[in-house]
């Protein structure tokens, strides 16, 4: 018999973990989901298109069968890992009311399915049987290879940061995972961008999707102070920064860079004048991420530089951010500053999944002009110059 919770105890449960007031994009793209059909989301934010996936998943799957029956996959293990602490905790809440001595077992089984871990470790939880798996493509795939993991009775494949994860990188183990799905798995496409050439992707995986694109009046900057910093050279903002940095109380900072090089880069700039930096960016191992990350969040270092990638799933708390690189495409904008953990959207049981500050700075040189007023336009926002007593503000 199907554990599935009745609407009402659902209902009740949602609000309970902060869930009161659902945006518009939410509740137009769960019901569709609920209803078994194919979706394609164009949202704006990690924090909109992770609740409606996880609620939806969570009402797909029966948690009585120990199968494997929602797929989602991701481009980050960082991210990976938050989800799958998004839907135990929601799960968790969905199965609040019942009161049965065996509730460890009634509550849904997630894993996070990620390169850089023990293989044999993977393996052994996926035997034992879990109700959801997600995931980055290449493990997931050699699970599936493996035969550790069943694809059988998979519903509902979701994969988000679709235009990610089309790319070349990934778009050839997402194509072999698909393949390998039951025919009637409901597929979900999640986004910030939707061009041309992921639509025509889509047509091989999706069947006459139901598509939601994002509201301009749905995209939230509350809270969030934004400013820019004008700089004639690019070789003038490092000591820009320096000089910003020195300006302010000792709160610690993100600071968004373009690529992983100019990452690494910068950090070693910084290093070298004294400052407590750290790096993270794809080309980094797991476990060097991870140390850099809990020394970032134990306060040992004040900086932490990232790219756009890498940020998705990464569970810290900051007052500043600081974007050294104009985004190179508008959507990553609001990625990069949007208030996560908003009311709203998430309660205090989530709110330690995400990052969460009060001022944005953009350093913008002349060829960065057209791209600003571009992100202005886009969004109906007005990025200011930075006051003097910006350090009033954080």
């Amino acid at each position: 018999m199907s554990m599935m919770v009745s609407p009402l105890m659902y209902l009740s449960n949602l609000y309970i973990t902060g869930f009161q007031h659902p945006s518009a994009i939410q509740r137009e793209a769960i019901r569709p989901l609920l209803k078994g059909y194919d979706v394609i989301i164009r949202a704006d934010s990690d924090i909109r298109k992770m609740a409606i996936f996880s609620i939806s998943v969570l009402q797909i799957v029966d948690n009585t069968l120990k199968h494997c029956q929602a797929l989602i996959l991701v481009p980050t293990r960082e991210l990976a890992q938050q989800i799958q602490s998004v839907i135990i905790t929601l799960g968790r809440f969905l199965n609040i009311e019942v009161c049965l001595p065996s509730i460890i077992s009634l509550i849904v089984q997630c894993h996070a399915c990620i390169g850089g871990t023990v293989v044999r470790g993977d393996i052994r939880i996926l035997q034992k049987g879990v109700h959801v798996v997600v995931g980055t493509p290449g493990r997931v795939l050699d699970m599936i290879r493996r035969q550790a993991l069943h694809t059988d009775y998979i519903k509902i494949f979701v994969l988000n940061k679709a235009d990610e994860m089309l790319s070349l990188v990934f778009k050839d183990q997402i194509y072999n995972i698909f393949q390998l799905l039951p025919r009637n798995t409901q597929a979900v496409m999640l986004s910030a961008t939707m061009p041309s050439d992921l639509l025509e992707v889509t047509e091989k995986f999706l069947r006459n999707p139901v598509r939601i694109p994002v509201k301009t009046d749905e995209l939230t900057f509350e809270g969030i102070k934004q400013f820019y910093i004008a700089v004639e050279k690019e070789d003038w903002k490092i000591d820009t920064l320096a000089d910003l940095y020195e300006t302010l109380p000792a709160a610690q900072a993100v600071i968004f860079c373009n690529t992983c090089r100019k990452v690494d880069w910068l950090a070693d700039k910084l290093r070298q004048k004294d400052s407590t930096v750290g790096a993270v960016h794809g080309d980094m191992g797991q476990a060097k991420r991870d140390l850099t990350v809990t020394n970032f969040r134990s306060g040992e270092s004040r900086l932490m530089i990232m790219t756009d990638r890498i940020a998705r799933g990464i569970d810290v708390h900051v007052s500043l951010v600081v974007n050294y690189d104009l985004p190179c495409n508008r959507e990553n904008y609001i990625s990069r500053i949007a208030c996560f953990g908003c009311k709203g959207y998430f309660s205090q049981h989530l709110v330690s999944f995400f990052l969460i500050f009060r001022v944005a700075i953009t350093f913008v040189t002349a060829e960065d002009v057209r791209m600003m007023r571009d992100i202005e336009k886009f969004y109906s926002i007005l990025i200011e110059e930075m006051p003097m007593n910006v350090a009033d503000l954080i």
